[in-house]
C-alpha cells in the first residue's frame, strides 16, 4: 500500500518538530544552561543530575532518528515522557501547560512514525 505525498511530508514535519525540541532540550541540559539547571531544580532534583538528564534525553532521541531503531526510540522517549508527566504532577504544575506537555510531544513523536509506517496502526486500535 502506497503512502501519499502528504502523509510522508506530515510525517516529517510532525517528526521533525519533535526533533528539534527534543534536541533543544537535551543540549541545554548537557552544557547545563542556569534556566535548565534552575528549572530542574524547582521539580525537587539536584542540579548535578542536569547534564545526565540531557545526555539521556540525546539518547533516546538518536535511536528515534535512525530509522531501523525509530519504534524503539518513541518507546524510550515516551517512558522519558512519562517520568517527566510523573515530576510535574507531583510538584503540582499546571495541567495544560507543564504536565500535559510531554504528551504534546508524544503525539508528534508517534504521528510521525505512523503516517511513515501504516502498519503501526494496528498497534493503537486505529482504523481507517
Amino acid at each position: 500500500m502506497a503512502i501519499s505525498r502528504t502523509k510522508i511530508i506530515f510525517s516529517w514535519v510532525c517528526s521533525g518538530l519533535a526533533t528539534l525540541f527534543l534536541l533543544m532540550d537535551s543540549i541545554i541540559k548537557i552544557i547545563s544552561l542556569p534556566e535548565a539547571v534552575e528549572t530542574t531544580q524547582e521539580l525537587g532534583y539536584q542540579a548535578s543530575i542536569v547534564p545526565t538528564l540531557g545526555i539521556i534525553l540525546l539518547l533516546c532521541t538518536a535511536v528515534y532518528l535512525i530509522p531501523k531503531t525509530s519504534v524503539l526510540g518513541a518507546v524510550l522517549l515516551t517512558a522519558y515522557f512519562g517520568g517527566a508527566i510523573a515530576t510535574h504532577l507531583r510538584v503540582e504544575n499546571p495541567l495544560f501547560s507543564h504536565v500535559l506537555f510531554p504528551v504534546y510531544i508524544a503525539i508528534f513523536v508517534w504521528a510521525g512514525l505512523i503516517l511513515r509506517n501504516p502498519s503501526l496502526k494496528k498497534y493503537f486500535l486505529i482504523t481507517t
